[in-house]
């Protein structure tokens, strides 16, 4: 092996609650992480402004802050916290390998991925704005339908899960106006039918949103146009919400990893094992389904305790083998 090359232990890919959480029990495990934060430091919750449904903090807090904790934390149990992000793995062999920044090259004994999943946004200039003042755009309605109680709020998207999301504000909001680009949804009957006979959820067919609205610094309305008759008017509105799919972070992975059709890990039901044995998965990137800080940070638990039980499996069968051969 070339001196270049670092040998490690335990390599997690990502931050975030769940990569923080696997560094927190494989430091505690004496499995010296190291943990690379990748191009976003923290995950997804840096953007959220207010978190008030993670266990813990009953006055809430922000996603940035808590990110801040939950890195002190790994780091006082040893977790080596490195800037970076993995640019390319080969998981082929008996050894996985892991290259950073396209130059590093690093060895490990077990890696965790912790990559998470990036949520598709329009791509508006005024939507992106509101979305880092943290002034009422979001795309996730259980992280941030509570602080839209009683208000009038728009959503886009037009599959099961934005029904599921539209659904679960009309319970919080005065009124959820849905816009869907064309004449139909994409959702199951199922979902789309909940909707529909949802008195608070007005529906807009063939309509696209054209601006984000607001005071420069929260959402107050939103800018539609209806695609048959070009027609634009606007909605009054204190948050907009976005359901149009999130993207998991694994194409770094398809070479090597069984993904499903949307690009999510596939891992043993019950676990955090991939099909590469010494590789775990955890949060956003194996899950489609729940998507929040604390199923993440318990399936970063359920990677580390896996990570370290094979560990000890390979430890025992080298200690019977080499007991053997005496």
């Amino acid at each position: 092996m070339s001196e270049s090359i670092e040998r490690v232990k335990c390599l997690i890919i990502g931050s975030g609650p769940a990569g923080y959480t696997a560094a927190i029990y494989a430091a505690r495990a004496n499995m010296f992480p190291v943990l690379y934060q990748g191009e976003q430091p923290g995950g997804q919750l840096t953007t959220t402004n207010d978190v008030e449904n993670f266990p813990g903090y009953p006055e809430g807090i922000t996603g940035p802050e808590m990110m801040i904790e939950l890195q002190k934390q790994a780091e006082r149990f040893g977790t080596e916290v490195r800037d970076g992000w993995v640019t390319k793995v080969d998981f082929s062999g008996s050894v996985h390998k892991v290259w950073v920044n396209e130059t590093k090259e690093i060895h490990c004994d077990t890696v965790i991925i912790s990559t998470g999943a990036s949520a598709m946004y329009l791509g508006l200039p005024s939507e992106q704005k509101y979305l880092q003042l943290g002034g009422g755009v979001s795309a996730c309605a259980v992280c941030d339908g509570f602080f839209y109680r009683n208000q009038e709020v728009v959503i886009v998207g037009a599959g099961d899960s934005a029904c599921e999301e539209a659904h679960y504000l009309s319970k919080l909001c005065k009124k959820v106006t849905m816009l869907v680009r064309r004449d139909e949804f994409r959702a199951s009957q199922i979902m789309e039918a909940r909707v529909r006979n949802t008195s608070n959820i007005e529906i807009l067919f063939n309509t696209s949103t054209e601006e984000v609205l607001g005071d420069g610094q929260v959402v107050t309305g939103v800018r539609v146009k209806n695609n048959v008759t070009g027609k634009v008017h606007d909605i009054e509105a204190t948050g907009f919400f976005v359901a149009i799919g999130h993207k998991p972070n694994t194409d770094l992975f398809k070479d090597f990893l069984e993904l499903d059709p949307t690009g999510y890990i596939i891992n043993v039901p019950g676990t955090s094992k991939t099909n590469i044995e010494g590789v775990f998965v955890s949060g956003d990137a194996a899950d489609n389904v729940y998507r929040q800080a604390v199923t993440a940070a318990g399936t970063g638990c359920m990677a580390a305790l896996d990570a370290e039980r094979y560990l000890a499996a390979i430890d025992s069968t080298f200690e019977v083998n080499t007991a053997t051969n005496y």
